[in-house]
């Protein structure tokens, strides 16, 4: 197993089809259909912004799945102290693969590349429904510090 740095938007875009089509699934009602050509375009115009590293997982040269993390600095301000964190985008497996310890080894370097930055919290959110994730997220000890909700008009 491998995991690297990658650039290649157009393979982070096939791989991205995992996650979206869960979100989509689950929340149709504000996930669109997965559109190949849409979100290569999306993940070109953003793969290569400082504040975002894609790391790539393979395994026996198969491209297995991928981690959209952000390097965030926020200032302190009127309401809050400073802080730095990464914040965790997307993590997406191949369905196939899932359930075989390749989310898990994604987010051990993922911490590692926090303490290499100096950052001692990781952020991510996840949607409300999603129980994989749910659970996932439980098992590697986060812990739930803040929920968004809202109400339909």
């Amino acid at each position: 197993m491998k995991i690297d740095r990658t650039d290649d938007y157009e393979l982070v875009a096939r791989l991205n089809k995992y996650v979206h089509d869960l979100h989509a699934n689950l929340y149709p009602d504000y996930f669109k259909p997965y559109n190949f050509q849409e979100v290569k375009a999306f993940f070109q115009g953003i793969i290569h912004r400082d504040e975002f590293t894609f790391l790539k997982l393979e395994d026996e040269g198969k491209p297995l799945g991928y981690a959209w993390i952000e390097l965030r600095n926020l200032p302190e301000n009127a309401f809050k102290k400073a802080y730095k964190s990464v914040y965790v985008h997307q993590i997406s497996i191949v369905d196939s693969q899932r359930r075989k310890g390749y989310a898990t080894t994604l987010m051990d370097r993922i911490t590692d590349f926090a303490k290499e930055n100096g950052i001692n919290r990781i952020e991510l959110d996840y949607w409300f429904d999603n129980e994989i994730a749910r659970h996932f997220y439980k098992k590697n000890e986060f812990v739930k510090y803040r929920e968004f909700v809202y109400k339909e008009m």
